[in-house]
């Protein structure tokens, strides 16, 4: 039986670090750039073939994204040294992704925040609920993260919600929230909460400017998918069953 290779039987100029720094971090596989994290592979395999296997056991990518540091001591040859690398990776990466929000001068659309968005939530366990606080030019002054909790709901405290937005100083507020399950479409929940805080922000004069819901690496704009949902009612004026809940922006 032939022996398998290993990362030692490739050619210096071959091996993950230094196809890094010769082509740069694009050219390399998810698995690669993880074996460049982990170092050293462990209970028998090298680096490579430990980190193509911790690959597989997370989901991908990811999966790896969404776990944090108990999570990641509880995998097959990770200790605390690369735990620690792989969370401070994983954080890196997020705040990069929240880093590019602040700097675009305009969060006028959904497509401008989508991709921190999804940095931020693809792979929790449970739904998320939050708010990007915008002034009066759409410029981003804050993503505060409201509430957890199950898989299937993450409470809102209206009134909690608007008070923090007001001291953020915000102009107008963009929602989000996550599905867990990967099921991208609106609930009729998230529809009828969408329309109460549209309708709570209107009355003091803070705009819900639209609702994101996440679901792995994918995104949707409720304001785009339901617009009415936007249009505040006239004071007075009959609800007849609305639907709607956590949402993204616009």
């Amino acid at each position: 039986m032939n022996r398998r290779q290993t990362i030692h039987d490739l050619p210096a100029e071959e091996r993950p670090r230094e196809r890094l720094l010769r082509l740069g971090a694009a050219a390399l596989s998810g698995t690669e750039l993880l074996a460049i994290l982990l170092r050293t592979g462990g209970g028998g395999r090298d680096v490579l073939e430990a980190s193509a296997a911790l690959l597989a056991g997370c989901g991908g990518l990811a999966g790896l994204a969404g776990l944090g540091v108990e999570e990641l001591l509880a995998l097959p040859g990770i200790g605390p040294a690369k735990a620690a690398a792989l969370a401070a990776s994983l954080e890196l990466g997020r705040r990069t992704a929240e880093a590019s929000v602040g700097t675009a001068p305009v969060l006028d659309r959904p497509e401008a925040v989508a991709a921190c968005l999804v940095s931020r939530l693809r792979g929790r366990p449970t739904e998320a609920f939050g708010y990007l606080a915008l002034d009066g030019r759409h410029r981003l002054l804050r993503i505060r993260e409201l509430s957890s909790g199950t898989r299937r709901h993450a409470p809102v405290d209206a009134a909690e919600l608007f008070r923090r937005a007001l001291l953020d100083g915000a102009s107008g507020l963009l929602l989000f929230h996550n599905h867990p399950s990967g099921v991208l479409e609106p609930s009729a929940d998230d529809r009828l909460l969408t329309r109460r805080l549209v309708e709570a922000g209107s009355a003091i004069g803070l705009p819900v400017l639209d609702h994101l819901i996440v679901a792995g690496p994918a995104w949707i704009s409720l304001r785009a998918e339901q617009p009415d949902l936007f249009v505040p009612r006239a004071p007075g004026s009959r609800q007849t069953g609305d639907a709607g809940g956590p949402g993204p922006p616009v």
